[in-house]
């Protein structure tokens, strides 16, 4: 079972190689983005951000095989983008928790700030209210464990997406 599933498009840093792994109870980080499970670099270097820590890097679809095939197991993933997010809901895993965490900016979008850490288009809106719809109609944001947890889809709402 995904016992949590993070959005974040930093991916490993220090809050999820330490504070949400201790908090979620995993022994290993799964990232889960078709491009980065095919690039050996970024491997590499995601890797060497959770030092200690066993990390995956998985396409979509093999992050869905492996979360089936450990269906008894703590996993804790992370999703670059919220459509990587919205494939592994639709697949039918087991998802107990859901956080949108960091959505940088990307260049050339027609983004905005949702949050001074979270940025979204009208694509992302959706995207992320369909993953709520999938997650029993609720969404949130966290950035850390010991911050509270924010109803992300009133931050999208009061955003204008």
């Amino acid at each position: 079972m995904i016992t949590h599933l993070r959005i974040d498009n930093r991916l490993i840093h220090g809050q999820v190689a330490i504070t949400w792994m201790n908090h979620v109870g995993a022994n290993e980080i799964i990232v889960c983005n078709d491009k980065d499970a095919a690039d050996s670099i970024q491997q590499m270097a995601l890797m060497l951000a959770a030092p200690g820590k066993k990390v995956l890097v998985l396409s979509v679809t093999d992050t869905i095989a492996y979360a089936a095939e450990h269906q008894y197991d703590t996993l804790f993933v992370i999703c670059k983008f919220p459509a990587d997010a919205l494939a592994v809901m639709k697949s039918g895993v087991v998802v107990k928790t859901v956080n949108v965490g960091n959505a940088a900016p990307i260049a050339g979008t027609k983004y905005v700030m949702v949050d001074k850490s979270i940025a979204a288009t009208a694509e992302d809106a959706m995207i992320y209210r369909e993953i709520a719809e999938l997650n029993g109609g609720k969404l949130t944001s966290q950035l850390i464990p010991t911050l509270d947890s924010r109803d992300f889809l009133n931050m999208l709402k009061s955003a204008g997406l």
